[in-house]
């Protein structure tokens, strides 16, 4: 990967509020900025990681593979998680999901779709239980959605995505 001039000036005001025996602490907005270009880290990414931090490649693994929000995996430049835990399914979560899922072109399992655009995938719990369904783009939450009401946000963002330069988030 390689940290860009502005990222390894960024990752330097991170480093600056730990003591230098304590740069492990810095490891979770690390792994933000080195994900936060393509939404997703790779190998590289991850090497870059640990070398800033003076740790083992397979510790910065391990602490991806604890938080979702991390993803060692292509993804859409927006991901959409809906919630499906059994409180928002009693609210119809679950048929929200599969026909969000049938109009964006995805199987039962979501995933993403074919411009890169968009992931979807179920989650469990995001503590918006009564205000099912619902779901979190990218850390934002919309709720007691209708299909009507997604779609606009889906809709929102393919113009907001077109509208900006190529390779900016």
């Amino acid at each position: 990967m390689g940290w860009t001039e502005q990222e390894q000036q960024e990752l330097d005001k991170i480093l600056k509020k730990y003591p230098p025996d304590r740069k492990l602490s810095a490891v979770l907005p690390a792994l933000y900025l080195a994900q936060r270009e393509k939404n997703w880290l790779d190998d590289d990414d991850i090497q870059a990681v640990a070398d800033a931090l003076g740790i083992e490649t397979t510790h910065v693994h391990s602490i991806i593979g604890f938080y979702t929000l991390f993803r060692k995996e292509p993804t859409g430049k927006y991901i959409v998680q809906v919630c499906t835990d059994l409180p928002c399914a009693l609210r119809g979560a679950d048929a929200f999901y599969q026909r969000l899922c049938e109009r964006m072109g995805l199987g039962a399992k979501g995933g993403t779709t074919p411009d890169n655009l968009f992931t979807v995938e179920e989650v469990v719990c995001l503590a918006a239980c009564d205000k099912a369904p619902m779901c979190q783009i990218n850390l934002e939450f919309y709720e007691n959605l209708t299909d009507e009401r997604i779609d606009q946000v889906i809709e929102q963002l393919r113009r907001q995505a077109e509208s900006q330069p190529k390779g900016k988030g």
